[in-house]
Order: structure tokens, then sequence, then C-alpha cells
């Protein structure tokens, strides 16, 4: 019976976070970098969100998705940054066990709806340039629609299972080495065997991610192939500024995670697990929208006349 209520006592009951610094003038400087990076962040996907729903010339199954995804990477960062500016403005770096639940669940969700939906702008893409004559018939709003819901109800129930996994373990300390509740590191705090929570991340993560990984690479494959044999050179250019930002927004999210999770072990130092976790999460949502708005045409365009327009109601 002592065992039992001593074991009780103990439970952890919450989590003490990384932090940057323990000097507050860097507590400060953290808050106040993180606070710009969010509103940019914040403000530069809201931009493209308004803008692809105030130009009727952008209503069409690419900017549809691509809304998605701007929606992902706004939740997605709201997950995990105003948790680590509060804990630098406060100096208190403690998170409840039910708050890190909630964190790594949407971590989790919006990580994997962010993939989900790069993935089915790549078979947008490829339909649009390889099946033109196809297009409207294939990409159809119900498709589109169906889709979108697959993606997020997909990604919830993938968080969903990782989440119950994760917290299904006991914990028997408090500390995480990270400014979030990361699951690799919530192992680490565990006094349970890991073994089959590591199996089953792994085994998913890989099979989604390759999975993923192959579908784009493939489409593209396709994509570039039909692009060379293209006739017109403005129709290329076009085709180019449509692909290119797709391709550069995938190639940072896939670049970021992987070199937060296979990185070498010789690049583990604390130091560098908390500069790769804020790539993955922090990176991406931040430069998305800039790449779309600076690499693609059409949005370039519809943001100048957005602000046009705005100019002249504020005029």
């Amino acid at each position: 019976m002592e065992n039992k209520s001593t074991l009780a006592e103990s439970k952890v009951t919450e989590f003490l976070l990384m932090g940057f610094s323990e000097v507050r003038e860097k507590q400060i400087l953290h808050f106040v970098v993180f606070l710009s990076i969010y509103l940019t962040t914040l403000t530069g996907n809201f931009l493209i969100i308004l803008t692809v729903a105030s130009d009727s010339q952008l209503h069409s199954p690419m900017y549809f998705f691509l809304v998605n995804l701007s929606l992902s990477d706004m939740c997605y960062i709201s997950t995990t940054v105003p948790k680590s500016m509060a804990a630098s403005l406060t100096n208190n770096r403690w998170i409840s066990f039910s708050e890190c639940v909630s964190q790594v669940f949407f971590i989790v969700t919006f990580a994997g709806a962010e993939l989900s939906f790069l993935t089915v702008m790549a078979y947008d893409r490829y339909v649009a340039i390889c099946h033109p004559l196809q297009y409207r018939l294939i990409m159809n709003w119900n498709a589109c629609f169906q889709m979108a819901a697959a993606s997020w109800i997909g990604s919830i129930i993938y968080g969903t299972m990782h989440t119950v996994s994760t917290f299904r373990l006991e914990f028997c300390r408090s500390n995480i080495e990270q400014f979030f509740c990361d699951i690799p590191q919530l192992w680490l705090v565990s006094c349970t065997d890991t073994v089959v929570n590591q199996w089953l991340v792994f085994g998913s993560v890989f099979t989604v991610g390759l999975f993923c990984f192959l579908y784009i690479v493939i489409s593209y494959g396709f994509i570039f192939s039909a692009v060379l044999k293209m006739q017109s050179s403005q129709g290329r250019h076009r085709v180019f500024s449509t692909c290119t930002p797709h391709l550069t927004v995938f190639s940072l999210f896939f670049t970021t995670f992987a070199f937060s999770y296979l990185r070498p072990q010789a690049l583990s130092s604390p130091l560098v697990k908390l500069s790769a976790a804020v790539l993955y999460t922090v990176l991406p949502p931040l430069l998305n929208p800039l790449i779309y708005s600076l690499r693609n045409r059409e949005i370039h365009k519809s943001m100048s006349k957005l602000k046009g327009t705005v100019n002249y109601f504020l005029n």
C-alpha cells in the first residue's frame, strides 16, 4: 500500500520545457524574435487566404489546396511558438500534463496535414500538366472537397493514434530537453519500455513519409518530362511559375524535418536539438507564404491588386 501511494504521489502532472536561456535579457530577446516571426507568419498566411478568397481568378483547385496549406501553417506554428513566448516572458517553463497532450496531438495533426496537402498539390499539378484536357473532369470541386476532407480527417486520426500511444506511458521525470512537448523527448522521461512506441512512430512516419516523398518525386518526374516536350517557352515558364513554389516548399519541409530526426548522433547536443526543432516548426510556416507570393505570378499579381484596393479605400 505504501509503494502504491508513493507512486501515485510521484506521478508526473506537469513537464518542464527547455528554455533558450536563463539570462533575463536573452529571454526578452527570444520573446521579441519569436513574436516577430509569429506575427509575420500569421500575416503572410492570412494574406494568402485573403488574396485567394478575394480574386475569382484564383478560385481553382490549386489555390483551394494552397488555402488549406496556409491554414495548417497558421495552426502548426500556433501550437508551439505562443507557449514558448509566454515561457520566456514569465520565466515559467512548466506545462501541464493536459497542455502537453494537446500540444503533441496538434503538432502531429498539423504536420500531417501539411504533408498531405503538399502531396495533394503535387497530384493537382500532375493532372493539370500531364492531362490538361481531363483536368476539369478529374479535379472537379466534389473531388477537391473529398481530398481536403480526407487530408484533415486522416491527419486527425494520425495525431490521435500517436498521442494515445505516447501518453499511455508512465512518466517518472519532468524535464523535457525541447521547447515543446516532442514525442522522442517524452520517451526519454518515461519509466515505461518505449520500444513498441518507437517502432510505431518510426514505422508509420517512414511508411507515410516515404509514400508522400516518392509520390511527389515521381509526379514531378512526369511533370518535367511533359514540360521538356513543350514547344512554347512561354508555356514552360508558366508551368515553372506554378510548380517551383510548391517544389520549394516541399523541399523546405522535408529538409528541415529530416535534419531534425535523421541527423547523426554526433549532432545531438541540446543546442542542436533546439535549433533543429525551431527549423522544422517555425521555418516552413514562415517561408511558405513568402515563397508563394514571390515565385507564383498569379498570387503576386493578385496581391498587388489587393494592395491597390486597400490603398484606394484608405485614401
